[in-house]
Formats: structure tokens, C-alpha cells, sequence
């Protein structure tokens, strides 16, 4: 999905307080990064986190809250948000730790750091190898590390690094050096679960000891895109004219690292080759064709199309797009009661919408809280 949800802390956007930018920056990363799963932070913990920006509580206390909000009332644990609460303020609190050691045993000790009591193996090797189906690649999935060998792979990619010179590189060869690091430590995927936000909180304080300020926008805006890039990164389907590639993973880094402005949107990384530049006046110009079919003033045909809607969801999604528009906010009732469709039903097309980027979740709003997209 594109991630153009509405910032939860707008308020401190132009905060110079450095104690209160640097909380505001990690609180917005932090919260950004739960996109990679889908999941969405509580409103309660949005309020919290603003109190820790404003500095009237501390991290632990944070967490502390956020415990026993659920602990009291397990109902609150609404579609991950529990999840999504606790590893937020938890990589809040890593990213605002000076401390890092570039080694494999940091690396499993944030994961088990964001996801102790919450996942089974917290911080261990997942012992079974894993696929997983990727909308960016057409429902394939990218090979990852077989289980019998992921501590040599983690060791080695980090050795090499560790090894590596920067030393006389021009800084388009630095972020192609780092997009592969990157690329390749991700692919082993080490965990059952949470490997991209482990990767992405590693990747940030490594980075830092490299002299960059990392600043962190593009993981609070995009880390769906991150996820995907790094998807692409570790492809191929040579039968079919599919390539491994950094491309888009550099067009991030730029972006993080050396503030350029590249346009990141997920469509643009889907290995079908439908929204490449060259195709975007032939795409153009089926939608004019096809007015008669999804309405002139509907603004996401084209991407839908690619991604294989038929003619009577096309229709369900454009009649959602009359009904609320690009700001208003709606969540799986109003889907049911606007579409006359079950939950069932209703779950799956916001899913399917999800995926393509055509909606995006809203914080602040309530769980399963989505918006249309403002850019396709």
C-alpha cells in the first residue's frame, strides 16, 4: 500500500525542543513501521505517546500503561493493536538508545526486545523454513534462508559488512552498497515473525554509526514500500523477464539518507510491469475507454485492473469512492451496510484494497480505520 495515513503527532511536526523532536521522530517511525503487518496503534496509545513527547511520562512508564491497559481489559486487543501498542513503544525506546553493537547477537536481541511476550520465540531462530505469498509479486515468494543454516548466513552477512570500505566510494555506490547489505540480511529472514521491523530498527542505529542522521520519515511514511522494495530485491523469475533488483530500495535510501524527494509508491515495484512509466498514457488511455464501465470522476481503475478486480468489485470500490471520497474515514460496517455484503465478504475486499494501496489505515480513528488513497 502507498502510506499516506495522516500524521498522529501533526502537532509537533515543527517542534524544535530537541528532547521533543527526537521523541516525536522515534514515536512516528516506530508507529509507521507497524504497517509492514498491517497493524494499527491504539488510540490510547496515541494519547500516551504524546505524553511522552511532552515528557510528562517516561518510557517505562509507557509501557508500564500500555500493559495494563490490556492486562485490565482484554477486549481492548482489537485486529493486533496490542501488538502494535507494545512493540511502538519499544522500538521508541531502542531508536533513543546511544548504545548499539554491530553483531549478530544485537540483532537477535532486538527482536527479542520488541517482541518478548508477545511472540513464542521472541529473539530465537525460527527452526522451519518459510514462504509467503506477496502481492508485489503476484502471490510468489521470495526464497528465503533455509533454517539448517541461518546463523552462518546472519554471521557471514555481518562479517562482511564489518569488513566492508566505504572509504573512497561516491555516495550513489555507498546506497547501492547498502540497499544489498540490507537486501541480503533481510532475505534470511531469521525470524518466524518480525523480520522487517527487526531489520528496519538495525539498519536505523547501524546507519547512525556510519555518520548519517537517518532521518526517519520515509520508515513513518513508507515502510510498506521498504517491504516491498526489499522484496524485489531478492526475486527472480528469469523465465518471465524478472529481475532482482535495488532499484527501489536505493530510491528509499536516498530518500532517508540524503533527504532527495523520490516518489515511492508500491504500484510502481508490482513485478507485473503495469504501472512502469512507459505504461502509465496506455493505461491512461483504457481507463478513458472504460469511463462507460467505472465512472469518470473514479480515480483507481487502472491500478485495480492490474491487480485482477473483475467488473463487480470494480463497481463495490467505486460506489465506497462516491460515498466517502478521498478524506473521509470508513471501516468493514459501512463497507456492509453501503456494498449489502456480510463481514466475510467485507474483510476480504478491504484486505484485497489494502494490498493494492488503494485504502490506507487512519490512526487516531479507531481499528480497522481506513481512508481512500490521495495519490494512485
Amino acid at each position: 500500500m502507498d502510506d499516506l495515513r495522516k500524521d498522529p503527532f501533526e502537532e509537533y511536526q515543527r517542534e524544535r525542543e530537541p528532547g521533543k523532536r527526537e521523541r516525536y521522530e522515534s514515536w512516528r517511525t516506530a508507529i509507521g513501521l507497524q504497517a509492514v503487518d498491517a497493524l494499527v496503534p491504539s488510540d490510547y496509545l496515541l494519547e500516551t505517546a504524546k505524553r511522552h513527547i511532552e515528557g510528562e511520562l517516561s518510557i517505562n512508564q509507557v509501557k508500564d500503561l500500555i500493559t495494563s491497559y490490556y492486562e485490565e481489559n482484554p477486549k481492548n486487543d482489537k485486529e493486533g493493536s496490542k501488538e502494535a501498542d507494545l512493540v511502538s513503544a519499544r522500538i521508541e525506546e531502542i531508536l533513543n538508545e546511544k548504545a548499539f553493537t554491530f553483531s549478530s547477537h544485537q540483532f537477535l536481541s532486538i527482536h527479542k526486545r520488541l517482541f518478548s511476550d508477545l511472540l513464542p520465540h521472541a529473539g530465537e531462530f525460527r527452526d522451519y523454513n518459510i514462504t509467503k505469498k506477496e502481492w508485489v509479486l503476484d502471490g510468489a515468494s521470495v526464497t528465503y534462508g533455509n533454517a539448517d543454516n541461518l546463523q552462518q548466513n546472519l554471521d557471514y552477512d555481518l562479517s562482511e559488512e564489518k569488513n566492508y570500505s566505504y572509504k573512497e566510494l561516491s555516495m550513489p555506490e555507498v546506497i547501492r552498497h547498502l540497499a544489498t547489505f540490507v537486501s541480503r540480511l533481510w532475505q534470511n529472514h531469521i525470524f518466524g515473525e518480525g523480520n522487517t521491523r527487526t531489520t528496519a530498527v538495525f539498519l536505523i542505529k547501524y546507519l547512525r554509526t556510519l555518520g548519517f542522521e537517518a532521518n526517519n520519515e520515509p520508515f513513518a511514511e513508507h515502510s510498506w514500500y521498504f517491504r516491498n522494495a526489499l522484496v524485489r530485491a531478492n526475486y527472480n523469475d528469469l523465465q518471465n523477464g524478472v529481475h532482482e533488483t535495488t532499484e527501489y530500495l536505493e530510491f528509499f535510501l536516498r530518500n532517508l539518507l540524503l533527504g532527495e524527494n523520490n516518489e515511492l509508491h508500491n504500484r510502481a515495484i508490482h513485478i507485473s510491469g503495469a504501472f512502469k512509466k512507459q505504461d502509465i498514457e496506455v493505461e491512461k488511455q483504457d481507463i478513458e475507454v472504460e469511463k462507460q464501465d467505472i465512472g469518470q470522476d473514479f480515480p483507481y481503475g487502472g491500478v485495480l485492473k492490474a491487480a485482477g478486480f473483475k467488473a463487480k468489485r470494480l463497481r463495490y470500490v467505486e460506489k465506497l469512492y462516491q460515498s466517502f471520497g478521498k478524506e473521509r474515514v470508513f471501516g468493514r460496517g459501512d463497507v456492509v451496510e453501503i456494498l449489502g455484503i456480510t463481514s466475510s465478504p467485507a474483510s476480504e475486499l478491504l484486505k484485497r484494497l489494502l494490498d493494492t494501496g488503494v485504502i490506507v489505515p487512519v490512526s487516531g480513528k479507531g481499528k480497522g480505520k481506513y481512508r481512500f488513497a490521495r495519490s494512485v
